[in-house]
């Protein structure tokens, strides 16, 4: 008999993303990266907590019920003012997402937490990590874990949030040296290092800590480079973007759940952007099941393989 599969506790905000299109009415969809890394772990069958703040409002109740339907376990503790954190998210021609957030993050600091199930790997991300006064209980988990599961963290920028930009490079990167596996975009490393070259912060990065860092590239797809000196890179999918709601945490999300099942990590990249093209091809932050990505990654090692067969010599 095969012992279940280790859970994934992931630390961080939930969002209400009140998603706002010209001459169209609001959507509200669940969100907040660190949920939607828990989300897309359930939905890809691997089983996740998620430490968070939620209220008891309409939003609350609406970001539960969506987690729960998925299997996420919530473990969470009601937010200062009471209300359910919110984003106004506004959608441009390219379906690039733009947010003005309502949130804080107060997570108190538990030495002897007590969780449902014992954790395999703990997933750090966004807003949490670096808002205080609930970033320092964050922080202060991860260092009490650290050495005995692995840690991934996406600080998932959010330039409104992160305050005066030294300090926010400073917590990012303490972050960062707590983290086994660390994903970022481009879009997040020009705004934090301006000027610099993802390649040169990948290897920054790399010499606080972790064992691998990945960074996105949008349309250009996503590379990772590793502390032993390995480099593998993976293209993007190409596919009609509804809105990139959620496209990062459904490829942290696939990223992780590749790496838990000892994908390597060219095979795990794949995985993960073939999960980003799933997420982008419809509205908000819906990434796919674990058949559904299945299949995508089947069709894409059969075009590969029709493709190398076309461009081959004949015997």
């Amino acid at each position: 008999m095969t012992s279940p599969a280790p859970h994934v506790l992931v630390v961080g905000e939930c969002v209400a993303d009140i998603v706002r299109t010209e001459g169209a009415p609001d959507r509200v969809h669940p969100g907040g990266s660190p949920a939607n890394v828990a989300h897309g772990l359930a939905r890809l069958g691997r089983p996740a907590m998620l430490l968070t703040e939620l209220g008891a409002d309409a939003n609350g109740r609406l970001i539960r019920e969506h987690l729960e339907s998925a299997g996420v376990t919530v473990l969470a503790e009601p937010p200062r003012g009471g209300r359910t954190p919110s984003a106004v998210v506004r959608l441009d021609d390219a379906g690039r997402a733009r947010y003005t957030f309502d949130i804080g993050w107060a997570l108190p600091d538990r030495p002897e937490l007590e969780l449902p199930y014992p954790p395999g790997h703990l997933h750090l991300g966004s807003i949490a990590a670096v808002t205080e006064p609930g970033a320092a209980a964050v922080l202060a988990l991860a260092r009490r874990w650290r050495g005995r599961i692995g840690i991934s963290y996406d600080p998932n920028v959010r330039p409104a949030l992160m305050g005066e930009h030294g300090q926010a490079v400073r917590r990012v990167e303490s972050c960062v040296a707590l983290s086994d596996l660390v994903k970022a975009s481009d879009e997040d490393l020009a705004w934090l290092y301006p000027g610099r070259d993802a390649e040169s912060v990948a290897r920054h990065w790399l010499g606080l800590g972790p064992a691998t860092v990945a960074v996105t590239r949008g349309a250009e797809g996503a590379f990772a480079l590793t502390a032993d000196g390995r480099r593998a890179e993976a293209p993007a999918r190409p596919t009609p973007v509804a809105d990139t709601v959620g496209a990062g945490d459904a490829f942290m999300a696939a990223l992780l759940q590749a790496r838990c099942t000892g994908a390597g990590l060219e095979e795990a990249l794949t995985w993960a952007v073939t999960a980003a093209a799933l997420t982008v091809s419809r509205p908000g932050a819906d990434p796919p099941g674990a058949d559904e990505l299945r299949a995508a990654l089947g069709a894409v090692a059969g075009t590969e393989a029709n493709a190398g067969a076309a461009g081959g010599h004949p015997g």
